[in-house]
């Protein structure tokens, strides 16, 4: 049966560096996230270190729903167009949604080959899988480039799409393997032996039990995909500019208020994403 805790374990030294290697840890992450969710509601147009009042103009500013710069009493609107920023976000929507799906297809149905079968040159194949995923960003970006341009590709959302399931189709194979590696086969094995063929066991046993790691490497290809900008700049159009790269071209112009309140958006829907899947966690662990 659990006792009470043992407090003196708790004051030893060991434990003491622990705790406070955890909070320098944890102050190191979510401290400066903190002061941008704070400063995303200074009023201060210009410098934004300095806090002034509070307000939601920022905010309402990137949704249209005001006039941000006069409303302050300076002429400078920092956000061109909200236009601009809606179609921004609408391009990284659109590319993380169609690469998330093609990169988990992709990944899974690799991950159940490399796991199930045996072939030659199979551990050769699974470190070409993982390449992408170690390769540094920029030199798979002009890579990337580099290829498109060759072959006659106009660069455009399709491009990015490409560039981006080229490597988080890696990501979702080692999310979808570690979860197969966990599997018993001897309950494939046994669904034969009652009659199923090979697709109702794939869809009766095999995909319910893989679907935490399907899940969980599809919600991560679609993070990562919203967040990309180093490949995504090499290979992306003129007009096919995504939220990273939006913001990125704001901040060459210096660090701006509404760049807080934007940051303080994708926060927020990480944070749901989040909370989705250990809801889907823990609906799959009961």
């Amino acid at each position: 049966m659990w006792g009470p805790p043992d407090m003196k374990r708790f004051l030893k030294p060991g434990w003491l560096l622990l705790t406070f290697y955890s909070l320098i840890f944890f102050s190191f992450i979510y401290l400066p996230l903190a002061v941008i969710i704070i400063y995303s509601f200074n009023s201060n147009p210009m410098d934004m270190t300095s806090w002034q009042s509070f307000t939601l103009d920022w905010y309402r500013g990137l949704f249209g729903l005001a006039e941000v710069g006069p409303s302050l009493g300076t002429s400078a609107i920092y956000v061109e167009s909200t236009d601009q920023l809606l179609k921004a976000l609408r391009n990284s929507l659109i590319v993380a949604t169609t690469t998330t799906i093609i990169s988990t297809t992709i990944g899974t149905a690799t991950a159940i080959a490399m796991t199930r079968f045996r072939f030659r040159l199979r551990n050769a194949y699974q470190g070409l899988m993982m390449m992408p995923m170690m390769m540094p960003d920029i030199v798979l970006g002009i890579g990337l480039l580099i290829f498109f341009v060759t072959l006659g590709f106009k660069l455009s959302l399709l491009t990015i799409i490409i560039g981006h399931c080229t490597f988080l189709s890696s990501y979702v194979f080692i999310v979808v393997q570690a979860r197969m590696a966990a599997l018993d086969p001897a309950l494939e094995e046994a669904s034969a032996d009652l009659g199923a063929n090979e697709w109702v066991t794939f869809k009766k046993v095999l995909m319910p039990q893989l679907m935490p790691g399907i899940v969980g490497g599809a919600m991560l290809a679609f993070i990562i995909s919203m967040d990309d900008l180093v490949i995504t700049y090499f290979i992306a159009g003129t007009d096919s500019t995504t939220l990273p790269m939006f913001i990125f071209s704001m901040l060459r112009r210096g660090v701006k208020p509404e760049i807080n309140a934007i940051a303080t958006l994708i926060i927020l829907a990480s944070l749901i994403i989040a909370v989705i899947g250990l809801y889907l966690r823990t609906r799959q662990v009961e």
